[in-house]
């Protein structure tokens, strides 16, 4: 409904600036085409203003500052060029004219790019409540792009701020998407189209960096440059990134630690009951997978795989990389559990008083449901 107000909004102007433009005639221009060319100045206003409506403020300050340094400048060297030039009038005004725009084009463009450094909360009043620093910042790097978890954050709200997307990661994963590995192809592909899913959503402001280190040839180096440019985290999902960049003083949002930090907590001692898939790689050891794919190793269950049985945890190991759990099959303690199982159906399977025997019906019950 907004849209459609807007859109109403910006026909109607177009369409008053034509018909001030029929009815006034600038230029001397005949009716019809003083019509067309106020016509075409609606049109050109209309799109400089939705382009301006995607910048921020910090921007717009940024750019009207330095397009008034341009101007003074201007200015001021148009005064020695007047007094210091001679020749006709005319050559003195384009020279003049030429300054003005070219210093105010640049002091426009320098400004804009530069804006987001500007913090506009220690001014007060008006902008006391834009609080948005560069902290808010967080620059998204190629592998958690690729990952794809992040559309998934940042759809749950639990990020805010503003997701910078530098160029020379958009050029990486442009390469990937292009690659000659159909692998590779495929990651690169569902990066872009991951970007454009983040792209949508409303949460967050999207922006795309055109900063670059031409001295630098490595990606990552390049993004902790840019961290320490804008003062700003890094997201990924990359180990050595994360150790690098922490080494550099940079801080990262590793979407790996805050998986491992919601996934479960299990003590050393407590049961669980698991489902073994193969063989371990020591002796006599089984492994099972938790639903989150946390890996679990089990000791004395390589009799029993394709079983689901009860295990008693012995230790966690959890590092950035993932987290893995170890356990141990004590035969007294699922016999227990069966034990009671069968009590609750019937008192025709309470003579199973083997381990083994007792780990089958339960298993295949579990594995069937």
């Amino acid at each position: 409904m907004q849209v459609n107000s807007v859109l109403v909004i910006r026909v109607l102007f177009i369409l008053l600036l034509a018909g001030c433009a029929w009815y006034l005639r600038p230029f001397d221009l005949p009716e019809y085409y003083a019509a067309a060319v106020g016509l075409a100045f609606g049109i050109a206003i209309v799109i400089f203003e939705i382009q301006v409506r995607k910048t921020t403020l910090k921007r717009l300050f940024g750019a009207a500052f330095g397009s008034l340094l341009g101007i003074i400048g201007a200015y001021l060297i148009s005064l020695i060029v007047g007094r210091a030039i001679p020749g006709n009038s005319s050559t003195i005004a384009f020279v003049q004219l030429l300054l003005l725009l070219w210093m105010g084009y640049v002091g426009l463009a320098v400004g804009a790019s530069k804006g987001e450094m500007l913090n506009l909360g220690a001014l007060g009043g008006l902008f006391g409540g834009e609080q948005t620093s560069s902290q808010s910042f967080k620059i998204l790097d190629t592998s958690v792009i690729i990952d794809g978890r992040i559309a998934d954050i940042v759809e749950t709200g639990f990020l805010d701020g503003t997701l910078v997307i530098p160029q020379f990661v958009l050029r990486e994963l442009q390469l990937v998407a292009d690659s000659a590995d159909s692998l590779k192809r495929n990651r690169g592909r569902r990066g872009l189209d991951v970007l454009q899913r983040v792209q949508k959503m409303t949460q967050l402001n999207i922006q795309i960096l055109e900063d670059d280190f031409p001295n630098v040839p490595e990606v990552d180096m390049k993004l902790i440059e840019l961290a320490k440019v804008y003062n700003c985290k890094i997201v990924t999902n990359d180990f050595n990134l994360n150790k690098v960049a922490q080494l550099h003083g940079v801080e990262v949002l590793n979407i790996n630690e805050l998986a491992n930090a919601l996934k479960p907590v299990v003590l050393p001692g407590e049961i669980m009951r698991v489902f073994i898939l193969k063989e371990g790689k020591e002796y006599n050891q089984g492994v099972a997978y938790l639903d989150d794919g946390t890996m679990v190793v089990v000791d004395n269950a390589k009799k029993l795989i394709s079983r689901t049985i009860d295990i008693a945890v012995t230790s966690v190991l959890q590092t950035t990389a993932g987290k893995m759990i170890f356990g141990r099959f004590d035969e007294r303690v699922h016999a227990v559990h069966d034990k009671g199982h069968s009590d609750r159906h019937g008192s025709g399977q309470r003579d199973q008083s083997s381990g083994s025997h007792t780990a089958e019906p339960r298993g295949s019950g579990v594995g069937a449901s």
